[in-house]
This record gives structure tokens, C-alpha cells and sequence, in this order.
């Protein structure tokens, strides 16, 4: 009598399905973390392309302008050449007007929280339940959509940002009109502009996405 031989068991790795379940078990946190860490990357990227400060605030450089369509074209220049550093300015002011009024940054705070954690990074087959009510996603929209309304129009927090823009803008509007923009190297720009400061928003839109997308099984 021939021997058979013992038939063989398949072994699966169960390891990787763990790490998956794991990876799964949050979505939303998930995403938030790879949100923050892909604004963290491009807005380090963003600073580092900015121009010297020194030749922001050279004081050589500064004239002023003879006529209103002079004073235009060397915003439009200096604006195309000192990009990052505007942005950086207007953000400063930003900042400090938010700081300066602590119940504007915090309806701000809790405004952007709603959406995030309400709207954004909810994970779509679960519904949003209040006090036992459940909303579709249309409602929760609505919802979203009535408190914007009511953060921006009927409280501080409206006013503060409005005026903070308005000031930033003047305060690069009047730099740009009175810096001299013959001693900056324009060539540069044709590849400033695909790199731009605000870049990151088109990263984040890509990474959120992909960061709650449901594992995809693994092949035996």
C-alpha cells in the first residue's frame, strides 16, 4: 500500500488584516491626521519659497510713484515677485485680529469644527444623530449652511475677518505702490506660479479623500 501524503493547510497572514482593521477602526481621526500633516508639508514647502525680508523692507528701493497707473504696475509686479511674503503679512494681521478678540476666534474655531468633524470627515454610512433624531445629509448640509450664515453675519467674527483682509490689502497695496520693482528678477515667476503659497488647498482636497476611503481586501 502506497502512503499518502498529509493533505496541506492553507496558511493565511491575519497580520495585515489586523493592521488594516486598526487603521480602519477611525476613519475620521485618520483623516485629520493626514490633513494636518499634508498642510504642515506644503505650508513649510510655501515658506521656503519666499523672498528675503531684508529685500521686502529695503528702504533704498522705496519712491514715490508719479502717476495712479505707475503706482498699479508695480503693485502687479511687486505682488508677482513678493507673493509668499504678502500672504505671510495678511496672515500675521489675520492672526492678530482673531487673537485680539478671543470670542470671534472662538466661534471661528467651532465653526470650522462643525464642518470638519460634521460634514467633512464623517464617514458617509454613518448619519448624524442628535438627541435621537437622525439627518440625512442633505439636512446636515442645511444645518452646516444656517450656522455659517449666523457665525459670519450675526456675530464678530464677520466684521473682525473683513477688516483684517481690508487692512492687509492696504498694507500690501501701499507697499507695492511705493517699492521700485526695476531691481527684482521677474523671470522667475513662470515657475513661482505653479508653486504658489495656497497650493496646499488642492493637496488637502486630494489627501482627505483618499484618508477615509475604505481598505481595499487583500488578495490570497
Amino acid at each position: 500500500m502506497s502512503s499518502s501524503a498529509p493533505p496541506i493547510l492553507p496558511i493565511s497572514n491575519s497580520q495585515p488584516t489586523t493592521t488594516t482593521s486598526a487603521a480602519a477602526s477611525d476613519p475620521p481621526a485618520t483623516a485629520v491626521r493626514a490633513l494636518i500633516s499634508n498642510l504642515s508639508d506644503s505650508l513649510r514647502n510655501g515658506l521656503s519659497q519666499r523672498r528675503p525680508w531684508a529685500e521686502l523692507t529695503d528702504r533704498s528701493a522705496f519712491s514715490k510713484p508719479e502717476s495712479f497707473s505707475e503706482a498699479t504696475l508695480r503693485i502687479r509686479k511687486n505682488f508677482s515677485y513678493f507673493r509668499i511674503n504678502y500672504y505671510a503679512v495678511v496672515s500675521v494681521i489675520l492672526a492678530i485680529s482673531l487673537l485680539t478678540n478671543p470670542l470671534s476666534l472662538i466661534l471661528l474655531i467651532g465653526l470650522l469644527a462643525s464642518w470638519t468633524f460634521l460634514y467633512l470627515f464623517r464617514p458617509s454610512d454613518q448619519p448624524l444623530v442628535i438627541l435621537g433624531r437622525t439627518f440625512s445629509d442633505f439636512e446636515t448640509l442645511s444645518l452646516l449652511a444656517v450656522l455659517t450664515v449666523f457665525v459670519i453675519f450675526l456675530t464678530s467674527v464677520g466684521s473682525v475677518l473683513v477688516s483684517a483682509l481690508m487692512l492687509g490689502v492696504t498694507v500690501v497695496c501701499l507697499h507695492g505702490s511705493f517699492r521700485v520693482p526695476e531691481d527684482l528678477f521677474m523671470d522667475e515667476q513662470d515657475n513661482s506660479q505653479s508653486t504658489g503659497f495656497l497650493s496646499f488647498i488642492r493637496g488637502a482636497a486630494a489627501v482627505a479623500p483618499a484618508a477615509v476611503a475604505p481598505p481595499q481586501p487583500g488578495r490570497v
